[in-house]
């Protein structure tokens, strides 16, 4: 039976919940502190992060890596056909493209579900996972990085409403 709301229990349930969430957010902050060593980075970084795209670390200044996905869509390539009980990445391919895309999927929420959230570290893990599920959609889809990169490329330096405006109606 649902309890009435009244004062005193909505009260009673409202503290309860800040507590969770300043839990939560302690916790987030331990593992933040890791990375970020106090609080006053953190908030400079989040705003150099939010107002400047310009101070996200390029590509080619070393400090960051983006052969990691062509190596892992190696990998998955040479798990293709092989036997399933050997390989998580096998078994999806066995199952058919629409069990792949289902994995995608349902990954890409939990993705969602986190940003939302504001959990930074989970946010970081799904996202992990969407990028290993999408190598495996595009190789079941015989797909090659190359292409994509190639794609993303052709749209670099373009305003996404340009871009989007050329592309052919259906």
């Amino acid at each position: 039976m649902a309890k009435t709301p009244t004062k005193k229990n909505v009260t009673k349930e409202s503290t309860a919940k800040k507590q969770r969430t300043s839990s939560k957010s302690g916790t987030a902050q331990k593992k933040a502190g890791a990375a970020v060593s106090s609080q006053a980075e953190l908030k400079k970084l989040s705003k150099n992060l939010n107002a400047d795209p310009a101070s996200f670390p390029k590509p080619d200044s070393g400090q960051i890596d983006a052969s990691v996905l062509d190596r892992l869509f190696d990998v998955v390539l040479s798990r293709r056909g092989i036997d399933p009980s050997t390989s998580h990445s096998a078994r999806l391919l066995s199952r058919g493209t629409s069990k792949v895309a289902q994995k995608f999927g349902e990954e890409a929420v939990e993705c969602l579900i986190e940003a939302v959230a504001g959990r930074t570290q989970e946010l970081i893990g799904e996202s992990a996972d969407v990028l290993y599920h999408l190598i495996v959609m595009w190789v079941d889809a015989g797909v090659t990085p190359a292409e994509v990169w190639a794609e993303l490329q052709r749209r670099e330096g373009t305003s996404g409403i340009a871009e989007k405006a050329s592309r052919p109606r259906q």
